[in-house]
This record gives structure tokens, sequence and C-alpha cells, in this order.
């Protein structure tokens, strides 16, 4: 009898994690990763902080080393490209291979950076930050007295910043928002970002919509909306957003809206076909409503759940929503949702603090500089009622909060 054979289309975080949950929950079954890049699975966080600023190796990147791989015999295919799945027989159709039979299918295809048409001559002075051949391609230009412009300042545009300013690069952040990163953490939030970054250096231009970028024979000239002065630099990274790769689940006859659209276990509108990691559209009965979520934290969580559907085994994964970020010699967390008033624990201005928010009485989110363990603590508080002068009051012990222990 035929081994049952389970095919990831993509191999990234998502495709890595279900293979090993998979391996963990006793299949075993062929397991196939089939990936569009040439490299095998690797971490994408470092590519804006450690890897890029050369603090890591590459070496330290790959998430499914070979021994593993022989041990748990673990298929994975590089630099092929799915172009569809038979919704009738799950067949995996790829460009130029041979089809692949599939039990279950995995579409783990990530995203993609949204990206601006740049005229002239230089395209190489234009990059973007997704892929580990975009971090290698851009790592050579973090050199002293570089000028770097960055236009978007999200989390990957402010990473960047950050590695470039730490290696003596001339940065220029445009952001057409009045508040960086105000839609995620808040509008105090964000300005506390933004002022760190000016600080150490970072040119932060809040207001500043691009009205085109192109490239010239000595570097790139963006020109800004109601700015009669353009911004000259040796070269420019665009970080606006992603855009889900949904190419193959179109073909394939998924309904994908904003992504591929799946429930709560991953499942989507094709019996056997799953979906989850950046590219996933799932329902969350927390949210009530179907959300995608584009972090690490949310590829591995969903890789691992999605796994036990494939498996059978119906148990939802609908953790709260968490991410963090280094931004120079700080490390950023956000947990749950950022609204309104926080109530403050901490020294703000010395960056050693946590903001937690509410919802009426309840707990909805907290945000934190430094502070990894106040995030620990709030998600045993989140969606409960919490004393918010005892939250802000150091002298309490934020587990007691945490476990219900009175004073």
């Amino acid at each position: 009898m035929s081994r049952p054979t389970f095919v990831t289309v993509g191999a990234g975080q998502t495709a890595a994690v279900a293979a090993r949950t998979l391996r963990r929950k006793g299949f075993d079954g062929r397991i196939v990763l089939v990936g569009d890049e040439p490299h095998l699975p690797y971490q994408r966080p470092p590519l804006s902080k450690e890897f890029l600023g050369g603090a890591e190796p590459e070496d330290s990147l790959w998430l499914l080393p070979e021994r593993w791989r022989a041990d748990n015999d673990v298929e994975i295919l590089t630099g092929v490209v799915v172009t569809r799945v038979d919704p009738a027989t799950r067949t995996v159709e790829c460009d130029g291979r041979t089809p692949l039979s599939a039990d279950a299918v995995l579409f783990a295809t990530g995203g993609s950076p949204r990206r601006l048409a740049v005229p002239g001559p230089r395209p190489e002075l234009v990059h973007y930050l997704r892929t580990l051949d975009d971090a290698r391609r851009l790592a050579p230009l973090l050199v002293p007295g570089r000028r770097l412009a960055v236009i978007g300042a999200g989390f990957i545009g402010l990473e960047i910043a950050a590695t470039a300013t730490a290696a003596g690069v001339e940065v220029t952040v445009l952001e057409a928002a009045p508040v960086p990163l105000a839609g995620a953490i808040g509008a105090q939030m964000g300005a506390m970002v933004t002022a760190l970054h000016r600080e150490r250096g970072v040119d932060v231009r809040v207001g500043a919509a691009v009205e085109s970028v192109r490239t010239t024979d000595t570097g790139v000239v963006i020109e800004i909306v109601g700015n009669a002065t353009p911004l000259e630099a040796d070269a420019v990274l665009i970080g606006i957003g992603i855009t889900p790769n949904v190419t193959a689940a179109t073909a394939s006859g998924l309904r994908v809206d904003d992504g591929i659209v799946v429930d709560a276990l991953g499942c989507t509108s094709i019996p056997g076909v799953y979906a989850a990691g950046d590219v996933a559209r799932r329902h969350s009965a927390r949210a009530g409503a179907h959300v995608r979520v584009e972090h690490f934290d949310n590829a591995s969580r969903q890789g691992a759940a999605v796994a036990g559907a494939m498996l059978g085994l119906s148990v939802a994964s609908d953790e709260p929503h968490w991410f963090w970020s280094d931004q120079f010699d700080h490390n950023i967390q956000l947990l749950g949702s950022a609204r309104g008033t926080p109530v403050l624990r901490g020294d703000r201005d010395g960056r050693d603090f946590t903001a937690f928010y509410f919802d009426g009485p309840l707990l909805c989110g907290a945000f934190t500089v430094d502070r990894g363990e106040d995030i620990s603590a709030a998600r045993e508080m989140l969606g409960r009622p919490v004393d918010a002068a005892a939250l802000a009051d150091e002298d309490v012990d934020i587990w007691d909060l945490a476990l219900g222990v009175s004073a």
C-alpha cells in the first residue's frame, strides 16, 4: 500500500513548522515541501536585523538542517513554481516538473512586497526586503557615508533604518502618515518609536507622501508631494507592505479575498486543501471575523495548528495577536490590541516600560519596551478585568495580578 503524501506549496516558516509538527505527531507518510526560492527554508526576521547587519551568519538562518531532514525523511524541492492544485484530485501541478499526487495540500505561499514603478538607468539601486537574496543585495550598501532612503515607516522600514544607521549609513525615512506605526501600536507609542529613531540620527519625515521615484546615473531621486526639493540618495529601500501570494490558489479555484479564506482550522473551500501563515485569511472567534496576520509568531502557530488539522485533529489555534520588533538596542512587543489611552507601568522616558490597554474594565492589549516578562504576565490577564491602578504600581508584583494572588 502506498504511503499517504502531504505537500506544502511554499517552503518557508509555516511549511517548516508544519513538517516538524507532522513528524512529532506521528505522521509517517511522505512529506514534500515545494518552494519557489532557490533556498532551503530559512528564518525571515533576522534578514532586517542580525543578518543584514552582519551579526549572524547565513548558516544561522536555516530552519530544517540536513541531518534533521534525513532523520525525518522530509523532501524539499527548491526553485519550483506551483501553478495550481487540481481541486478534484489534489494533484499539485508544477511549472516544468512532473505533478505531485497528494492526499493533503497546505498552501503556505506567504506574500510579496508591494512595488513602486521606478524608471531610470540603475534599477539595481532600488531595494525591497522579503527574501534572503534581497538581504544579500542590500547588505553591501550598508557602509559608512552612504545615503539610504527608506519609503515606508512600518516595522520592516524602521528595522532596516536602525540597522543601516548603526552601520554608519545616513538614513532618511519617508512616511505618508502623520505618525509611524500608529495603526499597529497606537499614536502615543508610534511617536515614542519615532523619537527613538530621530535621537539616533535617522531623518524621519512624516506626512511625506512620495510622488515619484527614479534612478539616475549616480543615484536615486525621490519627489515628495508638496516639497519643491527632491530627496537624493545612493539607494532606496521600499517597505510599503506585502500582498498575499494567491496566484496558484486562484488558479486552483480556492476562495480568495485578501488572502486564501479558511475556517478556524485552516481548511479552505476545497476538502483536503489547507492554508496558513501570511497568505491565510483565517476565521477567528476571538476577533469575530476573518483575519490575515503577517508575522513570524502567527506563521509558526498556524503551521502547527494546520498540521494537526491535516491529521484530522480539530483543535483550532486562536491566540491573541503578538509580535515583536528590534529597534536599535531596544526590543518592543505588542500583545492583543492597542487602543485608547494606556495605563503605564515603568519609566516611559527611560524606555523601560509597559503600556496596558483596556476595553472597559477588561485588559485588551499590552505594548512593552524591553520588558518581555510583562507580556508573559499580560497573556494571563488578557480579556479579564484588572485593577488598572495596581497594574501601574510597580510595588505590586505583576505576577500576583496575573495569577489572581491577593495582596
